[in-house]
């Protein structure tokens, strides 16, 4: 459930805070994957924001797909999905492109460093105001609590758009994820 702090992009645009969009992603996976794990499913979203600059006001769903290996302390691969609207109140259709390359070094006692851009396309935008590219990282832990709690995994990460749409918007972006880890 993404909870956002939305400031002002420009005069006349109101800030917001609230519930955005809840986006679900589904994955198959083989059992026994070898050194590359790879799932494949759907991703949908549901408008469930409670201002309208936090999200679409669309039904969406499209095809999703995510590849990652180990290797020793590392973990690396990929996330991309595509959506598209097929109902809906919000007055734009979206067909929009989501790709989140990672890379996480992991510590002894649950620290880690890690960086997970989120790029996307617009597929509806003007081909000069279609991308969204951001660099940075930034670091987590994953805090235990006995036997009878999940795991919670607390991760902070700062981004600069250095490729951003030209409507306006910050050129740079602070996520805070709170994750339970429950076990399969």
């Amino acid at each position: 459930m993404p909870i956002i702090n939305q400031p002002s992009p420009a005069t006349g645009i109101p800030s917001a805070f609230g519930l955005g969009d809840i986006n679900p992603t589904l994955f198959l996976s083989p059992a026994n994957s070898g050194k590359l794990i790879w799932g494949a499913g759907p991703t949908l979203t549901f408008p469930t924001a409670t201002a309208s600059v936090l999200g679409n006001g669309k039904w969406e769903a499209g095809p999703s797909l995510v590849l990652l290996t180990i290797q020793g302390h590392w973990v690396m691969g990929a996330l991309a999905n595509n959506q598209w609207s097929y109902a809906g109140w919000g007055k734009n259709n979206v067909n929009a492109l989501l790709v989140e390359p990672f890379i996480d070094y992991n510590f002894p006692d649950g620290w880690y460093v890690a960086t997970s851009p989120i790029i996307t396309a617009n597929w509806v935008a003007a081909s000069d105001n279609r991308w969204t590219l951001p660099m940075g990282g930034g670091f987590g832990k994953i805090l235990k609590f006995g036997d009878k709690f999940p795991p919670i995994n607390l991760q902070l990460q700062a981004f600069d758009n250095v490729v951003r749409p030209h409507q306006g918007g910050a050129d740079w972006q602070l996520r805070f994820q709170v994750q339970f880890l429950f076990p399969r």
